[in-house]
């Protein structure tokens, strides 16, 4: 990725996963285990899961509501051509010069960028949407460099990114301006794991139901910027 790049710093947390919701995660995710070339799980409960190995890449969860608003979160895809995407249900929703944001069949939004040389991995990139303009976008990136390490970077007054980010299975994450404000649940959210969510609450982070409420096996927490993230800690 061009622009400007900056070193890396210490990681309070570690990438864990990926969780999207779903209305029918077993079908969902079959999709998504074709389109990214990882082993499909599904659990009894409903859920579902992709793996690479004994390695759990993507949780696909089970929710009762449906998707309303664009999504916060989305995953860009490296990939030949669209033909495995709208092959499995994938509807296009905009072409545009250097990618196409398609939907999946659930209603999820995600770009393909079809590239002339060989795929070899097939997670391109995670895409987080931060309201205002640029300079929010770039202490977003900041912010999640600071939780989990990797370097930052970016496209003066576009956008910025973290790369070489520990245990992620993509190349980066970037975050981009949009003008609208959140303004429900984030059906797309990732998984950290670290061994105390003071540190994270120290830089900004809220938590939004702990640990053990309910019977909880991890903290639900929001970043700063209002984006929802579940934090695991040691039994």
């Amino acid at each position: 990725m061009g622009g400007r790049g900056y070193g890396a710093g210490m990681a309070i947390a570690t990438y864990k996963d990926l969780c999207i919701d779903a209305a029918e995660p077993h079908a969902l995710g079959a999709f998504w285990a074709g389109l990214l070339g990882w082993e499909l799980n599904r659990h009894d409960d409903g859920d579902a899961s992709l793996r690479e190995g004994e390695r759990v890449h993507v949780w696909l969860n089970r929710v009762p509501e449906p998707k309303t608003v664009k999504n916060r979160l989305h995953i860009d895809v490296d990939a030949e051509s669209l033909d495995r995407a709208t092959a499995a249900g994938a509807t296009v929703q905009e072409e545009l010069e250097r990618w196409t944001v398609l939907r999946d069949p659930d209603g999820q939004e995600f770009c393909v960028f079809v590239r002339d040389e060989p795929v070899t991995r097939r997670f391109y990139e995670l895409v987080w949407d931060i309201t205002g303009g640029p300079d929010d976008a770039g202490r977003a990136a900041a912010w999640w460099s600071e939780v989990l390490g990797g370097r930052t970077g970016e496209q003066p007054g576009e956008f910025s990114w973290v790369e070489q980010v520990d245990g992620a299975p993509f190349e980066s994450m970037v975050f981009v301006p949009v003008p609208e404000a959140k303004t429900t649940k984030n059906r797309v959210h990732i998984d950290v794991t670290t061994d105390d969510v003071r540190p994270l609450v120290a830089l900004g982070a809220r938590v939004l139901r702990g640990k053990g409420d309910g019977g909880l096996r991890w903290h639900v927490m929001a970043d700063p910027e209002g984006n929802e993230f579940c934090a695991f800690t040691p039994d």
